[in-house]
């Protein structure tokens, strides 16, 4: 039976018979499937904690499929495969199990979410078992769910529709594609009021990236203008270019931290190829007098530095939005044509067209106005305090003279984002603006990425609204599933819910496409060290390291690498070479108490406090819980969120409260945060 491999596994325990005594139903029959999402990191992890969860998950499940009239068929590995001859004894099974497993008091370590696909048709039975293209395609439906979720196919939809359970509705996410499987399904969710029913896009958006995919980078274009002035203006052509074709599904593109990293250097291009990780390049040049611009461009195939596809255009700069789409149209052709074998014809370039037009989406009219935003952009991605305001003046500058320039709203947005997540400004009044030119953005294009990125932003950092957050960044990538920001934050949001698996996953995408990305590889690092992915943590801190050695936070986490493999005292010499104050102490707390030197660890635990009280509650109360003091502890957690200090939206996703985790109060402070209940609620699967 041509079925996922989770399916195939096999667990620590004994298979669980199959259930029926009577013949299993033949005709239209509705199979259910049902996988444990993230047990995989759980078995490893947490052996017992696991073993005792899945005994429980299999009774709970076993219990609600044979209480609906259901045949257990055979449990494989921790997920059930179950058949119903009536349509509507499938849907109350799986709601009666998601509502089981939702209300079961599971241990933090091994909290149990099982996602779950109905699919109905004929299939063979054969010695006990169903064979056929209506299994296969119920196991690959539910490949692509999260915890907590359960997905119909079309047909198990029509079917039902006019039977579901009262309070049920549901919810059309889409055609997608399922892996193995030529035709596409439609795909329903099933919404039910005592069940969660915000969940992250389905993982098709974010499937494993096929080393067959068209790959490029874009590489900053270099100004020939006769100044020399018109950087910015090369840089942003470039940057727009980028940001048009991370948004075209079926093309993988190097991010821009990454590519742009090889700004002014003298590496030849199949070694940046080679770093970056992509098949063809994307090199250009820009020549600006007066109204007039010249712009050339080369695709390039990396491991022969051959050109693939080269033009000139000399235009005036009012048609420079028709250079980039002629632009970025062409290298989408040639990428298909070329590295697929795709058949050139009108079709294509049609197809090419519309998708390019579709992604330059939000760019506005004015030329002037759009020279203004590529300052901004040029300001802005220095990421200093003095260039965010320089680029904020130059983003109001922009749409004061196209209010509808769409894009120009959102990178305000985003600017304005960056001073309060970086106290370079009054954290609520820029957030208060942040929100204000998104939600702007938004009113004049529904559909720019850019606008519901830095909402989700807002919504995570300042509000704590966990729902609306996911919403935003959902359909951020919806709409660009390339967008390695849109990726980061995602990821940071699913740790903050306790979602790690899911964040891990994202984050390896991020990684994927920007490899040479700072934030990225440390945040990989962070989140596999949480898992007890320590191998995969240590190389990724290792990696951060070596991308920037003088960075902040980097030699924390890489410490912290070295504690969780018993190295204690490297660790205490890595924290020692960390250049932010807050976390050089935290780290010495740390490796001192690891390493029985109380007195040392006491010491600097003072020197926290009384340096940094103000902006470090969240720190400071992770020290007290690695050191064993709770009531010290939830004292400074209370404290930071008087102060609503921004480190306590991660309090799920910090490995140093693991020691809270038995204390009631725990479970109280985070029904606080509004985080309690998303425990239970499922961005990917690893």
């Amino acid at each position: 039976m041509d079925i996922p491999i989770q399916w195939l596994r096999t667990s620590m325990t004994a298979p669980v018979p199959a259930s029926p005594t009577t013949p299993l139903p033949v005709g239209t029959v509705t199979f259910l499937f049902t996988d444990i999402v993230g047990s995989t990191t759980m078995w490893e992890a947490q052996r017992e904690a696991m073993r005792v969860s899945l005994a429980r998950h299999d009774a709970l499940l076993r219990r609600c499929i044979e209480d609906h009239g259901g045949y257990v068929v055979k449990t494989t590995g921790d997920g059930f495969h179950a058949a119903f001859a009536n349509v509507s004894d499938a849907l109350e099974a799986a709601v009666a199990g998601q509502k089981a497993l939702l209300a079961e008091p599971w241990p933090e370590a091994a909290a149990i979410r099982v996602r779950m696909a109905l699919h109905s048709g004929a299939a063979e039975l054969r010695d006990g078992d169903y064979y056929g293209p209506t299994v296969n395609r119920a196991a690959r439906l539910a490949a692509l769910g999260h915890g907590g979720q359960t997905l119909l196919s079309e047909i198990t939809y029509d079917l039902c529709r006019d039977l579901a359970p009262p309070g049920m509705t549901f919810r059309l996410l889409g055609e997608h594609s399922l892996k193995g499987l030529s035709r596409r399904e439609a795909i329903y969710e099933a919404c039910h009021p005592g069940l969660p029913q915000a969940f992250p896009p389905l993982q098709t958006l974010l499937e494993r990236i096929d080393e067959n995919t068209p790959s490029i980078a874009v590489l900053p274009f270099t100004d020939l203008s006769p100044e020399k002035d018109q950087e910015y203006f090369a840089d942003g052509l470039a940057e727009e270019l980028l940001s048009v074709l991370s948004k075209i599904h079926g093309v993988r593109v190097a991010s821009r931290t990454s590519a742009f990293s090889f700004k002014g250097t003298k590496l030849d291009l199949p070694t940046v190829a080679q770093k970056l990780n992509v098949a063809t390049i994307l090199e250009g040049s820009v020549r600006k007098a007066g109204k007039r611009v010249r712009v050339g461009a080369h695709l390039i195939r990396a491991t022969t530095d051959s050109h693939l596809w080269s033009r000139s255009y000399d235009r005036e700069l009012d048609d420079i939005f028709v250079v980039q789409d002629e632009i970025a149209q062409a290298v989408v052709e040639e990428l298909r044509t070329t590295l697929l074998g795709t058949k050139p014809d009108a079709s294509v370039s049609a197809q090419a067209k519309a998708e390019v037009q579709a992604a330059g989406m939000g760019r506005g009219k004015d030329t002037q106005a759009y020279e203004l935003y590529l300052q901004g952009r040029f300001y802005g991605d220095r990421f200093t305090p003095d260039d965010a305001a320089k680029g904020i003046e130059y983003y109001r500058r922009a749409v004061a003279l196209d209010p509808e320039f769409a894009l120009a709203w959102a990178w305000l947005a985003r600017s304005y984002a960056d001073q309060a997540a970086y106290a370079w400004a009054p954290a609520a009044e820029a957030f208060e603006r942040a929100r204000d030119a998104a939600e702007q953005s938004l009113q004049l294009n529904p559909d720019l990425a850019e606008g519901h990125a830095v909402l989700g932003l807002c919504r995570l950092a300042n509000d704590r609204n966990w729902h609306g957050a996911e919403a935003s960044f959902r359909r951020a990538l919806e709409l660009a599933p390339g967008n390695v920001l849109v990726l980061r934050h995602a990821a940071i949001l699913a740790a903050c819910l306790g979602r790690n698996d899911e964040s891990i996953a994202l984050l390896r995408r991020a990684v994927t496409l920007d490899p040479l990305s700072v934030p990225a590889q440390r945040l990989l690092g962070q989140r596999c060290l949480h898992a007890g992915l320590l191998k995969d943590a240590e190389a990724a801190l290792q990696k951060t390291v070596e991308l920037n050695p003088r960075g902040g936070f980097t030699y924390y986490w890489l410490g912290m690498s070295h504690l969780a493999n018993g190295r204690a005292q490297e660790a205490l010499s890595t924290f020692k070479r960390e250049v932010n104050d807050v976390f050089s102490l935290l780290g010495l707390v740390i490796a001192e108490h690891a390493l029985g030197h109380r007195a040392e660890a006491d010491a600097a635990l003072q020197s926290l406090c009384a340096t940094h009280a103000d902006g470090a509650a969240f720190q400071i109360a992770g020290a007290y819980a690695y050191l064993g003091d709770a009531d010290q502890a939830f004292a400074w957690l209370e404290r930071a969120d008087a102060q609503r200090d921004p480190g306590l939206v991660e309090v799920k996703a910090e490995i140093l409260l693991r020691n809270l985790y038995d204390d009631p109060r725990w479970r109280a402070f985070l029904q606080k945060m509004g985080l309690e209940d998303q425990a239970a609620r499922v961005l990917v699967k690893t």
